[in-house]
This record gives C-alpha cells, structure tokens and sequence, in this order.
C-alpha cells in the first residue's frame, strides 16, 4: 500500500510540471494582451475627447495646440515619448472639397505623420492642405451643407509588452507596436 501512495505523489509532481509552463504561458500571454486592449480603450477615449474638446474651441492654432496638451496631460497611460496627438481641424467650402484649415500636433510626432492628409503652414500660424484620408462615412456628413468646420483628433501610442511571452507576440506581429485612434467631431 505504502509503494502505491509513493506512486502517486509522484505522479501528481510529473503532471505539475508539464501544465505549469503551460498555465504560465497563457497568463503572461493574457496579461499582455489586456494591457494592449486597455491602452486602446484610453486612446479611443482620449481622441474622443479630444475633438470634442476642440469643436466647442475655435480653429486658431493656439486653441488647438491647448486641446493637444490637455489630451496629452488627461491620459491613463505614460503619453511622453511613447504616444502622438495631432488635432486637425477641416472645413467644407463647397461639396465635395474638403480642406485643412489648422493643425497641431504634439512633441515628439509632427504632423506629416498624419494619416487624413497633408498641410504646409502659409506662415500666419495657420496651415493649409488638402484631407485626403477621410472614411467614407465622414465625407458624407460633411457633403451635406457647405461650410461646415470638423475636428479630427489623432491618437497614436507605441505599445511595448512587459512579459516574455508578450514580447514573443510581439516579434510575431500577433500584438501591435502601434496603436491608433482617430475621432472626427
């Protein structure tokens, strides 16, 4: 009976070692991967507020670079050398045009990294450019009436993983190193 007993204590050790990697594995993997989606829901959060912000402003580039530093300053999460807000606003001088009207972006992006179009300033402080990267469905609300001024804010944050096996997921593009949000008021 004693041989028996012995046995099985040492079946159950055996049994530990092989799903304890195992468990190990799929807790480090779900600690990463809540953390990319946490980080997500903050940017959706912050662009949101972040346009919102800027359409009860105004379109000088002084209101809008005070909507990029409260955005900036208001995140859950460490924005300063990892993250980049740009706030674009576009106006709709006739249907179907849609023109760059001001922009401001934060330290350290500029705001050619921007994915709704380019603007050059026209040295005023102003700058001036064409939105070419709008969604479908925005373009249709701004085609309705003419002259109408829209807030786009752009958030963007370099997403690093804490553990090995997220750092793994990583290299294999299984989670993203760049995460991106963009809201239009």
């Amino acid at each position: 009976m004693r041989t028996l007993k012995r046995n099985n204590s040492g079946q159950a050790l055996i049994e530990m070692a092989f799903v304890a990697p195992l468990l190990l594995v799929f807790v480090f993997g779900l600690v990463d991967f809540s953390r990319a989606m946490y980080d997500l829901e903050v940017i959706t959060n912050l662009a949101g507020e972040g346009s919102s912000q800027a359409s009860r402003g105004g379109n000088t580039p002084q209101q809008l670079a005070v909507v990029v530093v409260a955005v900036m300053s208001d995140a859950d999460i460490n924005m300063n050398g990892k993250g980049c807000v740009i706030v674009t606003a576009i106006n709709s001088p006739s249907s179907g045009s849609y023109k760059i009207t001001n922009r401001a972006s934060s330290n350290p992006c500029n705001a050619g990294t921007s994915k709704i179009g380019t603007c050059t300033s026209n040295g005023s402080g102003y700058c001036t450019g064409t939105a070419s990267g709008l969604p479908s469905g925005v373009t249709t609300v701004l085609g309705v009436s003419s002259n109408i001024t829209m807030y786009v804010t752009e958030v963007s944050y370099n997403y690093a993983p804490v553990t090995p096996i997220g750092a793994l997921l990583h290299t294999n593009n299984w989670l993203p190193s760049q995460l991106y949000r963009a809201a239009y008021y």
